[in-house]
């Protein structure tokens, strides 16, 4: 049976998927441990083999088909893995996920309904501490949380794993220890993106625990947590520290594009420059070739001319005429080394202009962060005295509390007074009613007159005192509703602050993005200034070339001339003697005049020299301008991360001064109802 491509093991009833990657042949893998796996059950005759590339078991994976499916796991290339709703024995769990230990492939693992416990928990910790390819991990309706010893060897595992992103642990029984081994887990690792804790026992302890956890881990983007028992508030925090750190993400993925534009568009210009550099080397190393060439040249002419040479006044007035020219070429360049030398010093001073620019930015940038930071002490300052009023009004509520228990204490200790007495009162009268029994009947009468009397007036002194004590108990309630509207004003006291920091907040959020959106507006402009400045390099550069064109040219022409000169002194030779002190004369200075022009060619190299040094300083700053961006960023980044610290603790103040004026109340509540329940009915 050969199997190609995508190749499905199915067990019916346990839907149990495992998907090769395509390519891979497995032929023998089912025909050898497939073959083990029907032997077991053949006499029973609950499996059947199918030669459509799949196999099909009736029965539940025992120990020996988990075991065949840990080596198919561990020799083959499956990419996902899927064994929901087995109902897997502790064995047969052990042997697959031990499988999976080695395995290079699996990215996804789904064991949803399999009843796993302690020993499961344990090698699912195992697997995650030793794989390194796992991305997804569906655990839902399982038991791991009942043993919190297994399960904190799971968090283990899951703090040493760095490639798993997605985590399902629904109704698993997580309590709030369980949650706190987990909170620890998630503080070390980082590549986990989304978690799934619906339907478990965390509680609000669980949640505060995994709330600590999230301000220290920066990257889990989704948490749900619906369906454990947790406070609204707590999960409101939950989503807002996953909503800031989606919002981290965004905003570093941004930065990274960017840093890699800029990267590459400096790349670009380095490399334009390092072409430029080695053209304008070529074009130097084939001037000093053809200098050799020409001097060369010039030296076997002026062998030959000193053999037997003698010029003309005609030819020397030429020569003359030459060297006039030559000289007006000198000048010629002279003047182009005055205009580069004016370019430089203009460079200079728009690079000063710039300097200062730099300078007057910073300084404004610092006093800016010096007002934000005076604005934000104040705003700390007006928080903590708003803090404070809020504490003396919890005070002064508590002191009333106090105050309130005290009389009710009183008034339960009258009523205890009172009813002891009623009691002793009925014992005495009914003694008295069987004494008066026994003597006689008329004796009877009279005392059942009495009786009667005593009754109406204790009858009327329990009246007396329950309308005395529900008057007690309206006035307690109407101090109950007077604390109740306090206490709701100070809960809208405290929206409202909640309200206007959030608002600052985002005001401060806009003017941090106004700001980068500036400073990188200021970056471009300084590129485009570095541009405009490589393109002026550029053109200074061509006007170089056209100047060694043009003397090029007039070496050209000297060598004609030369040619025409020798034709000359082949007829002239007789005429060259008298004229030899002359021509050496005139050799030295053209010689002369060679030295002269390559000390200029070596000047302008030197200036060019100077002008590349100009552009990797500033490309040297603009690195440092960037590296000081990305520390205000992060600076920045740092103080809304402390305002957010505080603006919880703050909310976990006002969160527990809800909870304790809510018990008190609930007691007061519980007190009144008990005592108006125990107060004696006629």
């Amino acid at each position: 049976m050969m199997l190609c491509a995508k190749t499905y093991f199915l067990v019916t009833g346990t839907a149990a998927f495992l998907h090769l990657s395509a390519g891979k042949q497995v032929d023998g893998l089912l025909k050898t441990k497939g073959s083990s796996l029907c032997s077991d059950d053949q006499d029973r005759g609950e499996q059947r083999w199918r030669t459509s590339g799949a196999c099909t078991c009736v029965c539940s994976l025992s120990a020996d088909t988990c075991s065949v499916l840990a080596r198919a796991l561990q020799d083959g290339a499956f990419t996902q893995v899927s064994l929901s709703d087995c109902m897997l024995s502790e064995e047969g769990a052990k042997i697959l996920l031990t499988g999976l230990f080695g395995n290079t492939t699996v990215k996804s693992l789904d064991l949803k309904g399999n009843n796993l416990r302690s020993a499961g928990a344990e090698v699912l910790g195992k697997l995650l501490a030793r794989n390194k390819t796992l991305r997804r991990l569906v655990l839902e309706w399982n038991a791991l949380g009942v043993w919190e010893e297994a399960f904190s060897v799971f968090c283990d595992g899951l703090a040493s794993n760095n490639t798993l992103s997605h985590l399902d642990l629904r109704n698993n029984q997580i309590s709030h220890h369980g949650a706190a081994a987990l909170a620890l887990a998630l503080r070390h690792c980082d590549s986990l993106e989304e978690l799934d804790l619906r339907w478990n026992n965390l509680g609000l302890l669980g949640g505060r625990s995994l709330l600590e956890a999230l301000q220290n881990n920066k990257s889990i983007v989704k948490l749900k947590a619906a369906g454990n028992n947790i406070p609204s508030d707590t999960l409101k925090a939950l989503e807002q520290t996953t909503g800031h750190n989606s919002d981290r993400q965004t905003t570093l993925r941004e930065n990274h594009s960017r840093t890699q534009v800029l990267s590459r568009e400096i790349q670009s210009l380095k490399e334009e420059k390092g072409r430029q550099f080695l053209s304008l080397m070529e074009t130097i190393d084939r001037q000093k070739e053809e200098m050799g060439r020409s001097s060369r040249s010039a030296s076997v002419q002026i062998s030959h001319l000193q053999e037997a040479l003698n010029e003309r006044k005609s030819a020397v007035k030429a020569l003359t005429a030459k060297l006039q020219m030559a000289e007006a070429a000198l000048a010629l360049s002279e003047q182009k080394n005055q205009s580069l030398g004016e370019h430089v010093t203009r460079l200079k001073a728009e690079e000063d202009q710039e300097r200062e620019k730099q300078s007057r930015l910073r300084k404004k940038e610092e006093e800016d962060r010096l007002l934000r930071e005076g604005k934000l002490l104040r705003e700390i300052q007006n928080l903590t005295e708003t803090n404070g009023q809020l504490r003396s009004k919890g005070e002064e509520l508590e002191l009333r509390c106090k105050s309130q228990q005290q009389q009710i204490f009183e008034l339960k200790q009258e009523l205890t007074n009172s009813t002891a007495e009623l009691k002793m009162r009925l014992a005495q009268a009914d003694d008295r009613l069987e004494m008066e029994k026994r003597r006689s009947k008329q004796a009877l009468e009279d005392s059942d007159s009495l009786r009667q009397k005593e009754v109406e007036h204790v009858s009327r002194r329990l009246e007396e005192s329950e309308r005395q004590l529900q008057e007690r108990v309206l006035k307690l309630e109407e101090q109950r509703i007077q604390l109740e509207e306090e206490v709701s004003k100070g809960k809208a006291a405290c929206v409202t602050e909640r309200v206007h920091a959030e608002e600052e907040l985002g005001r401060v959020r806009s003017q941090l993005r106004l700001q980068e959106q500036e400073r990188v507006s200021l970056l471009e402009e300084k590129l485009r200034s570095v541009r405009s400045s490589l393109q002026e390099v550029q053109l200074h550069c061509s006007q170089q070339k056209q100047t060694i064109s043009e003397l090029q040219a007039r070496n050209s022409q000297q060598s004609m001339e030369t040619d025409g000169c020798r034709r000359r002194v082949e007829e002239l030779q007789q005429e060259l003697a008298g004229k030899e002190q002359e021509r050496v004369a005139e050799v030295s200075r053209v010689k002369v005049e060679l030295q002269e022009q390559i000390a200029l060619l070596q000047a302008e190299m030197t200036a060019q020299g100077g002008l590349k040094a100009k552009i990797s300083a500033l490309e040297r700053e603009l690195k440092v301008r960037g590296s000081n961006h990305r520390e205000a960023l992060l600076d920045k980044e740092s103080e809304i991360s402390s305002m957010l610290e505080k603006l919880r603790l703050k909310e976990a103040e006002i969160q527990r001064m809800r909870e304790d004026e809510a018990h008190r109340a609930s007691c007061l509540q519980s007190a009144i109802l008990a005592y108006v329940q125990g107060s004696p009915r006629k």
